[in-house]
């Protein structure tokens, strides 16, 4: 790989694949690609001169990319159906995941890899955040777009690389990182692993990657340094205190205690992401004091219980919450900050497979609510199980009021209807599309 390469993306509007494209167009090569759909992000991409077509035909492949010199990179959500990527392997083109690109590309910097089945975005995203405000040297690739750059991707040097390391199809093991953090291991992505303790055995190996220090949820049992919310590590939160726009906490480190420090989120699993954003930002050599300043000032992530609309008559939160955890964790939010409150969750099944392992636990979790809106699975990558419906979920879910199937084009009508003030929407398929329609429809009410 040298200066003068060229590439081409496969699935380019994905989160992980638009970051590795703006990095390589600022570093001035020539970047197309193709996606199924437009979107903000492939919008940007354009703004900044990738080349972007929306079919997948080979003669909608700008013909500068069709050289057998072009490398081509895909994600794991793209199969060898693509009429593109056929048309490249057949041609003799280099072929890489995005992974194994992001692993090339940081081999450069003192790698920070963030992983978990959970957390992982908003804390590398924290991460981001803290190491800007307290001047470091780095480049920052984030699975979410910080509301604070409007980006997924910060360019502010070239000593260190923060980098989401995604487990999905162990995508994680293609980098060699100096410090790690992983912030949970649950089941999750059966339809690659097949089994939690093939999950946990991936985990084991990217730990093994790490040259440097892992620093570790409390809870997981891992060897590392430890973090925590009220329990005994080397970064606990105690003391901790609710306000209206985030917490504030005592913060003990291995080297003294920080008395009311703030941070400026609401929810205990994001306040838990910031102690470990904080544990591995200090263990590389920050100033604490000036991370305790720098958690204050944290705008959050698009999509991370992120409060899109407070008014008399609606609150309205956006999730990407796509597991039974990651929604008893809004859900558990939730009562904190609202404990007044009825409660409606819309919820978008993302994955058949995913639907199918966790079934019963997604019903426990979303009976939690008062009302739930259903719509149907989001399929992504996948092709339909048979037997695995959103109306079967929807019978094994035990609202205390009305458990609704609707379509997404009957979302915003139906949300007009409801009475519960409290309204989070949760999903990681294109139901995140519909959050600025719904925050301009219940505005106005």
């Amino acid at each position: 790989m040298n200066k003068r390469d060229a590439f081409y993306f496969i699935g380019i509007g994905g989160i992980g694949m638009s970051s590795i494209a703006q990095y390589l167009i600022t570093n001035n090569h020539k970047v197309g690609g193709y996606d199924l759909t437009k979107s903000e992000i492939t919008k940007n991409l354009e703004k900044i001169g990738v080349q972007i077509n929306y079919t997948d035909e080979i003669n909608s492949i700008p013909s500068f990319f069709k050289k057998v010199s072009v490398i081509i990179i895909f994600t794991p959500a793209i199969t060898f159906r693509n009429k593109q990527l056929l048309f490249f392997k057949n041609q003799g083109n280099q072929i890489y995941k995005r992974a194994q690109i992001l692993g090339y590309l940081t081999k450069k910097f003192k790698t920070i890899a963030i992983a978990g089945t959970h957390g992982k975005t908003t804390t590398a995203a924290i991460a981001t955040h803290l190491f800007y405000k307290t001047r470091q040297s780095f480049t920052a690739f984030v699975g979410g777009i910080l509301n604070e750059f409007n980006s997924n991707i910060i360019i502010n040097g070239d000593k260190y690389a923060i980098v989401e390391a995604d487990e999905y199809d162990r995508s994680f093991l293609n980098l060699k990182p100096d410090y790690g953090l992983i912030t949970s291991i649950d089941s999750d992505h059966l339809d690659i692993y097949g089994s939690f303790e093939e999950v946990k055995k991936s985990f084991s190996e990217f730990i093994k990657k790490i040259s440097n220090k892992v620093i570790t949820s409390k809870d997981l049992g891992v060897n590392g340094i430890t973090y925590s919310l009220n329990k005994k590590s080397d970064y606990e939160a105690h003391n901790i205190k609710f306000s209206k726009t985030g917490y504030f906490f005592d913060l003990t480190t291995p080297s003294k205690t920080h008395k009311s420090v703030f941070f400026s989120q609401l929810g205990t699993h994001n306040l838990l992401n910031a102690v470990g954003a904080f544990a591995i930002s200090s263990q590389v050599g920050i100033n604490e004091n000036e991370l305790c300043e720098g958690l204050s000032t944290f705008k959050g992530v698009k999509r991370r219980f992120q409060l899109v609309l407070n008014t008399k008559n609606s609150i309205i939160i956006d999730d990407y919450a796509h597991h039974p955890n990651e929604i008893i964790a809004v859900w558990s939010a939730l009562k904190n900050h609202f404990p007044n409150e009825k409660k409606c969750v819309i919820f978008q099944p993302h994955l058949f497979s995913r639907t199918k392992d966790f079934m019963n636990d997604f019903a426990r979790a979303l009976s939690k609510f008062d009302r739930v809106i259903l719509l149907p699975i989001y399929p992504a990558r996948e092709i339909p199980i048979e037997g695995i419906e959103s109306s079967i979920l929807q019978i094994k879910i035990k609202s205390k009021n009305k458990v609704e199937l609707i379509e997404l084009d009957d979302l915003l009508y139906t949300l007009k209807k409801i009475p519960e003030k409290v309204k989070v929407v949760l999903g990681a398929g294109d139901i995140g599309s519909q959050i600025e329609k719904i925050k301009e429809k219940l505005q106005k009410i």
